[in-house]
Protein backbone atom coordinates (compact mmCIF):
# COMPACT_ATOMS: atom_id res chain seq x y z
CA UNK A 1 0.00 0.00 0.00
CA UNK A 2 2.83 2.38 0.85
CA UNK A 3 4.41 1.66 -2.56
CA UNK A 4 1.11 2.29 -4.35
CA UNK A 5 0.57 5.53 -2.45
CA UNK A 6 4.04 6.61 -3.59
CA UNK A 7 3.21 5.91 -7.21
CA UNK A 8 -0.11 7.71 -7.03
CA UNK A 9 1.45 10.59 -5.16
CA UNK A 10 4.13 11.04 -7.84
CA UNK A 11 1.50 10.79 -10.58
CA UNK A 12 -0.64 13.38 -8.83
CA UNK A 13 2.30 15.74 -8.48
CA UNK A 14 3.14 15.34 -12.16
CA UNK A 15 -0.46 16.01 -13.15
CA UNK A 16 -0.59 19.08 -10.91
CA UNK A 17 2.64 20.39 -12.42
CA UNK A 18 1.32 19.78 -15.94
CA UNK A 19 -1.90 21.59 -15.04
CA UNK A 20 0.03 24.57 -13.67
CA UNK A 21 2.26 24.74 -16.75
CA UNK A 22 -0.73 24.49 -19.11
CA UNK A 23 -2.51 27.21 -17.16
CA UNK A 24 0.55 29.43 -17.35
CA UNK A 25 0.86 28.97 -21.09
CA UNK A 26 -2.83 29.72 -21.54
CA UNK A 27 -2.48 32.90 -19.47
CA UNK A 28 0.49 34.07 -21.54
CA UNK A 29 -0.83 33.22 -25.00
CA UNK A 30 -4.63 33.41 -24.95
CA UNK A 31 -5.62 36.59 -26.76
CA UNK A 32 -8.97 38.15 -27.71
CA UNK A 33 -10.28 37.97 -31.25
CA UNK A 34 -9.13 35.71 -34.03
CA UNK A 35 -6.13 36.25 -36.31
CA UNK A 36 -6.95 36.95 -39.93
CA UNK A 37 -6.65 33.95 -42.21
CA UNK A 38 -6.92 33.49 -45.95
CA UNK A 39 -6.14 35.87 -48.78
CA UNK A 40 -5.49 39.52 -48.02
CA UNK A 41 -7.88 42.04 -49.58
CA UNK A 42 -6.56 44.43 -52.24
CA UNK A 43 -4.77 47.51 -50.94
CA UNK A 44 -6.99 50.54 -50.56
CA UNK A 45 -5.90 53.75 -52.25
CA UNK A 46 -4.79 55.06 -48.86
CA UNK A 47 -2.75 51.93 -48.19
CA UNK A 48 -1.14 52.17 -51.64
CA UNK A 49 -0.13 55.76 -50.85
CA UNK A 50 1.14 54.57 -47.50
CA UNK A 51 3.26 51.86 -49.14
CA UNK A 52 4.85 54.50 -51.37
CA UNK A 53 5.64 56.69 -48.39
CA UNK A 54 7.20 53.81 -46.48
CA UNK A 55 9.29 52.88 -49.52
CA UNK A 56 10.57 56.46 -49.83
CA UNK A 57 11.53 56.69 -46.14
CA UNK A 58 13.39 53.39 -46.16
CA UNK A 59 15.15 54.29 -49.41
CA UNK A 60 16.53 57.39 -47.69
CA UNK A 61 17.34 55.72 -44.38
CA UNK A 62 18.92 52.49 -45.64
CA UNK A 63 19.89 53.57 -49.15
CA UNK A 64 20.96 57.22 -49.22
CA UNK A 65 22.13 57.35 -45.58
CA UNK A 66 22.94 53.73 -44.71
CA UNK A 67 24.68 52.61 -41.52
CA UNK A 68 23.91 55.05 -38.70
CA UNK A 69 25.44 55.02 -35.22
CA UNK A 70 27.84 57.10 -33.14
CA UNK A 71 30.82 55.66 -35.03
CA UNK A 72 29.24 57.16 -38.16
CA UNK A 73 28.13 60.41 -36.58
CA UNK A 74 27.59 62.08 -39.96
CA UNK A 75 24.92 59.55 -40.90
CA UNK A 76 23.41 59.51 -37.40
CA UNK A 77 23.01 63.29 -37.60
CA UNK A 78 21.62 63.04 -41.14
CA UNK A 79 19.04 60.54 -39.93
CA UNK A 80 17.96 62.76 -37.03
CA UNK A 81 17.66 65.71 -39.43
CA UNK A 82 15.54 63.64 -41.84
CA UNK A 83 13.20 62.50 -39.06
CA UNK A 84 12.86 66.06 -37.76
CA UNK A 85 12.08 67.57 -41.18
CA UNK A 86 9.60 64.81 -42.03
CA UNK A 87 7.70 65.27 -38.78
CA UNK A 88 7.69 69.03 -39.27
CA UNK A 89 6.28 68.53 -42.77
CA UNK A 90 3.36 66.69 -41.16
CA UNK A 91 2.69 69.74 -39.01
CA UNK A 92 4.43 68.82 -35.76
CA UNK A 93 6.72 70.81 -33.53
CA UNK A 94 9.74 68.59 -32.85
CA UNK A 95 11.74 68.71 -29.65
CA UNK A 96 15.09 67.03 -28.98
CA UNK A 97 16.44 65.39 -25.85
CA UNK A 98 20.22 65.74 -26.10
CA UNK A 99 22.77 63.82 -24.09
CA UNK A 100 26.43 62.86 -24.52
CA UNK A 101 27.75 59.37 -25.19
CA UNK A 102 31.48 58.71 -25.61
CA UNK A 103 32.05 62.40 -26.22
CA UNK A 104 29.38 62.59 -28.93
CA UNK A 105 26.19 64.63 -28.57
CA UNK A 106 23.21 62.48 -29.56
CA UNK A 107 19.47 63.03 -29.33
CA UNK A 108 16.03 61.53 -29.11
CA UNK A 109 13.39 63.34 -31.16
CA UNK A 110 9.78 63.79 -30.06
CA UNK A 111 6.64 65.09 -31.73
CA UNK A 112 3.43 65.41 -29.71
CA UNK A 113 -0.17 65.31 -30.84
CA UNK A 114 -1.82 67.07 -27.92
CA UNK A 115 -4.84 65.41 -26.40
CA UNK A 116 -8.06 67.07 -25.31
CA UNK A 117 -10.06 65.87 -22.29
CA UNK A 118 -7.25 63.61 -20.99
CA UNK A 119 -4.21 65.42 -22.36
CA UNK A 120 -2.15 64.70 -19.24
CA UNK A 121 -2.22 61.01 -20.18
CA UNK A 122 -0.16 59.88 -23.13
CA UNK A 123 0.43 57.01 -25.53
CA UNK A 124 4.06 56.69 -26.65
CA UNK A 125 4.87 55.25 -30.07
CA UNK A 126 8.62 54.80 -30.47
CA UNK A 127 11.25 53.41 -32.81
CA UNK A 128 15.04 53.46 -32.66
CA UNK A 129 16.86 55.02 -35.60
CA UNK A 130 20.40 53.69 -35.09
CA UNK A 131 21.80 50.51 -36.67
CA UNK A 132 24.48 47.99 -35.81
CA UNK A 133 27.88 48.50 -37.40
CA UNK A 134 28.08 47.26 -40.96
CA UNK A 135 24.34 47.20 -41.65
CA UNK A 136 22.24 49.73 -43.59
CA UNK A 137 19.30 48.67 -41.40
CA UNK A 138 16.38 48.65 -43.82
CA UNK A 139 14.32 46.40 -41.59
CA UNK A 140 16.22 46.97 -38.34
CA UNK A 141 15.06 49.55 -37.87
CA UNK A 142 14.31 51.55 -40.98
CA UNK A 143 10.92 49.84 -41.11
CA UNK A 144 10.09 50.97 -37.56
CA UNK A 145 11.19 54.56 -38.20
CA UNK A 146 9.28 54.71 -41.49
CA UNK A 147 6.20 53.40 -39.67
CA UNK A 148 6.62 56.04 -36.97
CA UNK A 149 6.77 58.82 -39.57
CA UNK A 150 3.71 57.55 -41.42
CA UNK A 151 1.68 57.02 -38.25
CA UNK A 152 2.51 60.63 -37.39
CA UNK A 153 1.21 61.74 -40.78
CA UNK A 154 -1.95 59.66 -40.53
CA UNK A 155 -2.81 61.00 -37.07
CA UNK A 156 -1.78 64.61 -37.63
CA UNK A 157 -5.33 65.91 -38.05
CA UNK A 158 -7.00 63.66 -35.48
CA UNK A 159 -8.60 64.93 -32.28
CA UNK A 160 -7.97 62.42 -29.50
CA UNK A 161 -8.57 62.47 -25.75
CA UNK A 162 -5.06 61.38 -24.76
CA UNK A 163 -1.86 62.87 -26.10
CA UNK A 164 0.19 60.81 -28.54
CA UNK A 165 3.97 61.10 -28.25
CA UNK A 166 5.90 59.98 -31.32
CA UNK A 167 9.51 59.37 -30.40
CA UNK A 168 12.61 58.38 -32.39
CA UNK A 169 15.19 56.89 -30.04
CA UNK A 170 18.95 56.84 -30.46
CA UNK A 171 21.36 54.12 -29.25
CA UNK A 172 19.15 51.04 -29.00
CA UNK A 173 21.75 48.72 -30.51
CA UNK A 174 24.73 47.17 -28.71
CA UNK A 175 26.85 48.14 -26.86
CA UNK A 176 24.28 50.55 -25.46
CA UNK A 177 21.41 48.13 -24.95
CA UNK A 178 20.38 47.78 -21.26
CA UNK A 179 22.54 50.76 -20.34
CA UNK A 180 22.06 54.37 -19.28
CA UNK A 181 23.42 55.38 -22.71
CA UNK A 182 20.34 53.91 -24.41
CA UNK A 183 18.11 56.70 -25.74
CA UNK A 184 14.85 55.13 -24.64
CA UNK A 185 16.23 54.57 -21.13
CA UNK A 186 17.02 58.28 -20.87
CA UNK A 187 13.55 59.16 -22.15
CA UNK A 188 11.67 56.78 -19.84
CA UNK A 189 13.67 57.84 -16.77
CA UNK A 190 12.96 61.50 -17.50
CA UNK A 191 9.27 60.72 -17.98
CA UNK A 192 9.10 58.99 -14.60
CA UNK A 193 10.90 61.85 -12.84
CA UNK A 194 8.46 64.35 -14.37
CA UNK A 195 5.51 62.21 -13.33
CA UNK A 196 4.35 61.63 -16.91
CA UNK A 197 1.23 59.46 -17.09
CA UNK A 198 2.15 57.07 -19.89
CA UNK A 199 -0.75 54.65 -20.31
CA UNK A 200 0.85 52.63 -23.12
CA UNK A 201 4.15 52.41 -24.98
CA UNK A 202 4.59 50.60 -28.30
CA UNK A 203 8.10 49.94 -29.63
CA UNK A 204 8.11 49.48 -33.42
CA UNK A 205 10.97 47.07 -34.00
CA UNK A 206 11.86 45.35 -37.30
CA UNK A 207 8.38 45.08 -38.84
CA UNK A 208 8.90 44.85 -42.61
CA UNK A 209 9.66 41.22 -43.54
CA UNK A 210 7.05 38.53 -44.26
CA UNK A 211 7.27 35.05 -45.74
CA UNK A 212 4.66 32.53 -46.89
CA UNK A 213 6.70 29.32 -46.86
CA UNK A 214 6.02 26.78 -44.14
CA UNK A 215 8.95 26.63 -41.76
CA UNK A 216 9.86 30.27 -42.40
CA UNK A 217 9.01 31.14 -38.78
CA UNK A 218 11.12 29.98 -35.85
CA UNK A 219 10.82 30.62 -32.12
CA UNK A 220 13.25 31.00 -29.22
CA UNK A 221 11.44 28.27 -27.30
CA UNK A 222 10.11 25.06 -28.92
CA UNK A 223 6.93 25.34 -26.86
CA UNK A 224 5.95 28.43 -28.85
CA UNK A 225 6.27 26.35 -32.01
CA UNK A 226 3.31 24.30 -30.81
CA UNK A 227 1.18 27.37 -30.22
CA UNK A 228 1.97 29.76 -33.06
CA UNK A 229 2.16 29.47 -36.88
CA UNK A 230 5.34 28.19 -38.53
CA UNK A 231 4.73 30.53 -41.47
CA UNK A 232 6.21 33.99 -41.05
CA UNK A 233 3.34 36.02 -42.47
CA UNK A 234 2.10 37.68 -39.24
CA UNK A 235 2.91 40.65 -37.04
CA UNK A 236 3.56 40.09 -33.32
CA UNK A 237 2.67 42.03 -30.17
CA UNK A 238 5.11 41.03 -27.42
CA UNK A 239 5.01 42.12 -23.79
CA UNK A 240 5.87 41.03 -20.27
CA UNK A 241 3.39 39.70 -17.73
CA UNK A 242 2.80 43.13 -16.21
CA UNK A 243 1.89 44.46 -19.67
CA UNK A 244 -0.54 41.60 -20.42
CA UNK A 245 -3.58 43.91 -20.29
CA UNK A 246 -1.97 46.18 -22.89
CA UNK A 247 -1.01 43.25 -25.15
CA UNK A 248 -4.60 41.98 -25.08
CA UNK A 249 -5.97 45.46 -25.65
CA UNK A 250 -3.75 45.92 -28.70
CA UNK A 251 -4.60 42.51 -30.18
CA UNK A 252 -8.31 43.12 -29.69
CA UNK A 253 -8.10 46.47 -31.44
CA UNK A 254 -5.81 45.39 -34.29
CA UNK A 255 -7.73 42.20 -35.06
CA UNK A 256 -11.06 44.04 -35.00
CA UNK A 257 -10.25 46.41 -37.84
CA UNK A 258 -7.20 45.13 -39.75
CA UNK A 259 -7.33 42.21 -42.19
CA UNK A 260 -3.82 41.01 -41.44
CA UNK A 261 -2.56 38.10 -39.31
CA UNK A 262 -1.52 39.17 -35.82
CA UNK A 263 -0.34 37.17 -32.81
CA UNK A 264 0.43 38.13 -29.24
CA UNK A 265 2.19 36.92 -26.12
CA UNK A 266 2.65 38.25 -22.59
CA UNK A 267 5.52 36.26 -21.11
CA UNK A 268 8.12 36.71 -18.37
CA UNK A 269 10.25 39.65 -19.39
CA UNK A 270 13.54 37.78 -19.04
CA UNK A 271 12.63 35.15 -21.64
CA UNK A 272 14.66 35.18 -24.86
CA UNK A 273 13.35 37.73 -27.35
CA UNK A 274 10.68 39.21 -25.10
CA UNK A 275 12.75 42.22 -23.98
CA UNK A 276 14.75 42.94 -27.14
CA UNK A 277 13.87 46.55 -27.81
CA UNK A 278 13.08 49.96 -26.35
CA UNK A 279 9.98 48.77 -24.49
CA UNK A 280 12.43 47.28 -21.95
CA UNK A 281 13.37 50.81 -20.85
CA UNK A 282 9.76 51.60 -20.02
CA UNK A 283 9.38 48.40 -18.01
CA UNK A 284 12.25 49.62 -15.83
CA UNK A 285 10.17 52.66 -14.92
CA UNK A 286 6.95 50.72 -14.32
CA UNK A 287 5.12 51.70 -17.50
CA UNK A 288 3.04 49.22 -19.55
CA UNK A 289 4.90 48.62 -22.81
CA UNK A 290 5.20 46.13 -25.64
CA UNK A 291 7.13 45.47 -28.84
CA UNK A 292 5.54 45.24 -32.28
CA UNK A 293 7.78 43.06 -34.45
CA UNK A 294 8.03 40.60 -37.31
CA UNK A 295 10.16 38.58 -34.81
CA UNK A 296 13.48 39.73 -36.36
CA UNK A 297 16.14 36.94 -36.21
CA UNK A 298 13.51 34.25 -35.77
CA UNK A 299 12.30 35.00 -39.31
CA UNK A 300 14.51 37.51 -41.06
CA UNK A 301 17.63 35.98 -42.66
CA UNK A 302 19.32 39.39 -43.09
CA UNK A 303 19.10 40.44 -39.45
CA UNK A 304 22.07 42.65 -38.43
CA UNK A 305 23.73 41.96 -41.79
CA UNK A 306 25.08 44.08 -44.62
CA UNK A 307 22.28 42.58 -46.73
CA UNK A 308 19.52 44.27 -44.69
CA UNK A 309 18.71 46.49 -47.68
CA UNK A 310 15.52 48.20 -48.91
CA UNK A 311 14.75 45.50 -51.48
CA UNK A 312 14.11 42.98 -48.68
CA UNK A 313 11.06 44.83 -47.36
CA UNK A 314 7.51 43.80 -48.25
CA UNK A 315 6.03 47.28 -48.63
CA UNK A 316 2.45 46.22 -49.33
CA UNK A 317 2.24 44.12 -46.18
CA UNK A 318 4.13 46.72 -44.17
CA UNK A 319 1.54 49.29 -45.30
CA UNK A 320 -1.31 47.09 -44.04
CA UNK A 321 0.42 46.75 -40.68
CA UNK A 322 1.14 50.46 -40.35
CA UNK A 323 -2.43 51.41 -41.26
CA UNK A 324 -3.60 49.02 -38.54
CA UNK A 325 -1.13 50.46 -36.04
CA UNK A 326 -2.37 53.98 -36.74
CA UNK A 327 -5.94 52.87 -36.00
CA UNK A 328 -4.72 51.02 -32.92
CA UNK A 329 -2.90 54.12 -31.66
CA UNK A 330 -6.08 56.14 -32.07
CA UNK A 331 -8.00 53.51 -30.10
CA UNK A 332 -5.45 53.66 -27.27
CA UNK A 333 -5.64 57.45 -27.21
CA UNK A 334 -9.45 57.55 -27.35
CA UNK A 335 -10.53 55.31 -24.47
CA UNK A 336 -14.15 54.49 -23.85
CA UNK A 337 -16.14 56.00 -21.00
Amino acid sequence: MRYQRGIYGSLGSALLLAFILAGGLFYMTHMPGKPHSGALPPLSSGEAQLADGLRQHIAVLAGDIGERNIWRDDTLDATADYIEKTLQASGYVVSSQYFTVQGKAVRNLEAVLDGTSRAEESVVIGAHYDTVSGSPGANDNGSGVAALLEIARLLSNRTLARSVRLVAFVNEEAPFFYSWEMGSHRYARRARKRGDKITAMLSLETIGYYADAKGSQRFPNPVYGWLYPDTGNFISFVGNIRSRKLVRQCLRSFRSHTAFPAEGVAAPGNMTGIHWSDHWSFWQEGYPALMVTDTAPFRYPHYHASTDTPDKIDYDRLARVVAGLARLTADLAQPGP
